[in-house]
């Protein structure tokens, strides 16, 4: 278990991994977007700028053009020509690099530090990703709730399992890998009596066990967070609809309060204009 430290948990997800890890995450190659969610920051690589090696060779030599002439005019001005030099060769070394890393697709790069956790396996990766997603529905609910909730105690609360499934998910995947050996291992022609396949079909079933004992407290930790989303977002919607109600029920006191209209214009007109209308005809009758 990765148990959040004073800096929170930091979740990494690249194209080839997810990293949990209580230590701040940094980039191998390209750059990344950090995002902080109470006790949570989540780092995703930017996507590469697309420019290639042609058109960051052209604009750096822009560039340089453009410093060479900035040089000489500072120099003409009296400020010393090798100042200007220096900057303008480190300004133009530092674009290079920084082109260059925004070009390459971002990879996270390892922690060094204990109670990290990278999760390679497609099954565990995703099954991970979808639980961040769920934790940032319980999160959104939070603001609506705060005279319910103590927004710190649940943030950690919720820090704390995402840590734990990330070490569950860990130890499902060096499972899973050990299942898939010992699954190879059982392709042979030895007979079943055997003293070596009869312990191979004992690990087998240690093996077993502890993936159905890991499923099981994964299955016990997503639906946690699945349960404080939906009832969350179910009270929110509670109370919305209970707001309605109530300026329903206040709307209906005032029409009820007026009472029924005095006079019903809309019988009179019709009785004026029938009146009207026969008075016209008598009219025409007698010309």
């Amino acid at each position: 278990m990765v148990a959040p430290g004073p800096k929170g948990l930091h979740i990494g997800i690249d194209a080839e991994k997810v990293v949990v890890s209580p230590l701040p995450l940094k980039m191998r190659i390209g750059r990344a977007k950090r995002s902080r969610c109470g006790s949570v920051t989540e780092v995703v690589p930017v996507p590469p700028s697309g420019r290639s090696r042609e058109d960051r060779i052209r604009f750096a030599s822009q560039l340089t053009l453009a410093l060479v002439v900035l040089s000489a005019v500072l120099s003409a001005l009296g400020i010393a020509w090798w100042a200007a030099a220096s900057g303008s060769v480190a300004l133009v070394a530092f674009v290079v690099v920084e082109q260059a890393r925004a070009a390459r697709a971002g990879v996270i790069a390892l922690p060094k530090g204990e109670g990290s956790h990278v999760l390679h396996a497609v099954e565990e990766r995703l099954a991970f990703e979808r639980a961040v997603v769920v934790a940032k529905r319980v999160r959104r609910t939070w603001p609506a709730l705060r005279h319910m909730i103590d927004p710190d105690d649940a943030d950690r609360s919720l820090s704390a399992a995402l840590a734990e499934l990330a070490g569950i998910m860990a130890r499902r995947q060096q499972i899973r890998r050990l299942r898939e050996e010992l699954a190879q291992a059982t392709r042979h022609d030895l007979p079943a009596d055997s003293p070596a396949v009869r312990a191979l079909a004992e690990q087998r079933l240690k093996a077993e066990a502890l993936w159905r004992s890991t499923a099981a407290a994964a299955n016990r930790i997503l639906a946690s967070i699945n349960a404080a989303a939906l009832a969350g977002e179910n009270l929110i919607r509670e109370q919305g609809i209970g707001e309605t109600a109530r300026q329903a029920e206040l709307a209906i006191s005032r029409l009820t309060a007026a009472g029924p209209p005095q006079i019903e214009a809309g019988p009179e007109l019709a009785e004026r204009t029938a009146a009207v209308i026969a008075a016209y005809r008598e009219l025409a009758a007698d010309r």
